[in-house]
């Protein structure tokens, strides 16, 4: 039996081991384990990661973004581009909406 997942937490640093992805833990929820996937395969501490490979076609993930899950508690910072698509369990990570600037007139 493998034990269950650490609870991420602001800060940690994770990667996709079957794609260059790689994230920053910006909100997580304490109460919580979520199972983080990047194109299919969990999301793994960075310093554990294996050495960046090409991943799976389609969807990628962007350096600079920051993606939520379909509650809105979990937040991740993307530090390195890949081929894989983000999930929280087993449901697509979306885009977070840049906040509007306030009209200057």
């Amino acid at each position: 039996m493998t034990p269950p997942a650490p609870t991420p937490r602001p800060g940690d640093q994770l990667a996709s081991t079957v794609c260059g992805t790689r994230v920053v833990v910006i909100r997580a929820p304490a109460d919580t384990h979520p199972r983080l996937t990047c194109g299919g395969s969990p999301l793994v501490p960075a310093a554990d990661a294996p050495a960046a490979r090409p991943g799976p076609a389609g969807t990628t993930t962007l350096i600079g973004k920051r993606y939520v899950d379909a509650t809105g508690t979990l937040e991740l910072l993307c530090t390195a581009s890949g081929a894989g698509e983000l999930t929280c369990d087993g449901a697509p990570m979306t885009l977070k909406a840049a906040k509007p600037l306030p009209a200057s007139d």
